[in-house]
């Protein structure tokens, strides 16, 4: 079981995770870390479960766990002053450096939310914005995080079986969530700080573990189809593609899904 005390200990971070709340059973870790986030002194609250009945994904999916199998984090961002896609960005490279090579590959990244592990879904971001309080100038954000540990394949629904994984499953051994809990949050705090000062930084750690940069892609962006070859990514507006229709284009991560 996760315990606050056990991931606090000795976790050394300048931000993040100063204080730790652990649900054995929520909704959605999103939605406890939102009232939480209306008051100014939980910025870096991290949020974790055990259990969410109604975790939520992107687009509106639901992120299916069950009880005790995974990392089911949020974290409340109320002093940000980075952009929602570099926010975006940061986040990703966090949590893929978190995963790291549990087997001897090295997790990946699929823009804008998804983290890969021998070409399968180990982990998700959904990134969610909120009012601004009064009197701050930054955007209040609260980033979920999802990391599959426990599952075996006969976990999964089986259409999803072919496509995700955990990480007993690509490591062959009992992952420590404990351990992992707190490499989360010392990684997020240090690619956070890193993105407050060096953004090309982030940027190009996220070109190193992207999946889709130098390939042929399809998107939707706005409800059209979009379809080029992955160039690049903009820290400030999102993901760069040079169209099979000619030109150059950039499309950000909030209204923007990935086809193929």
């Amino acid at each position: 079981m996760l315990d606050p005390d056990k991931i606090n200990a000795n976790l050394k971070t300048k931000r993040i995770g100063k204080k730790i709340l652990v649900f054995d059973s929520t909704s959605s870790t999103q939605t406890i870390a939102a009232e939480y986030a209306k008051n100014r002194k939980h910025d870096g609250l991290a949020i974790f479960a055990e259990e969410q009945t109604a975790g939520k994904g992107r687009a509106g999916n639901k992120w299916l766990s069950g009880h005790s199998v995974s990392i089911l984090c949020s974290i409340v961002l109320i002093e940000n002053r980075l952009s929602a896609e570099l926010l975006s960005l940061t986040s990703a490279v966090a949590v893929a450096e978190t995963i790291g090579k549990p087997a001897k590959s090295e997790a990946k990244i699929k823009w804008p939310n998804d983290i890969l592990l021998n070409g399968k879904k180990i982990a998700g971001i959904l990134l969610e914005s909120k009012s601004q309080i009064s009197n701050l100038k930054s955007q209040i954000y609260i980033v979920g995080i999802g990391i599959n540990c426990h599952q075996q394949k006969e976990s999964f629904p089986r259409q999803l079986q072919p496509v995700v994984t955990s990480m007993d499953i690509e490591s062959g051994a009992q992952t420590d969530r404990i351990s992992l809990a707190k490499r989360l949050l010392t990684s997020v705090d240090d690619w956070l700080e890193t993105a407050q000062t060096n953004a090309e930084k982030v940027t190009n750690r996220w070109r190193a573990l992207s999946i889709q940069l130098g390939h042929r892609i399809t998107l939707v962006f706005n409800g059209k189809n979009f379809t080029g070859h992955c160039i690049g990514v903009d820290p400030e507006q999102g993901l760069i593609l040079r169209l099979d229709t000619g030109g150059v284009r950039m499309f950000d991560a909030a209204h923007t899904s990935i086809v193929k």
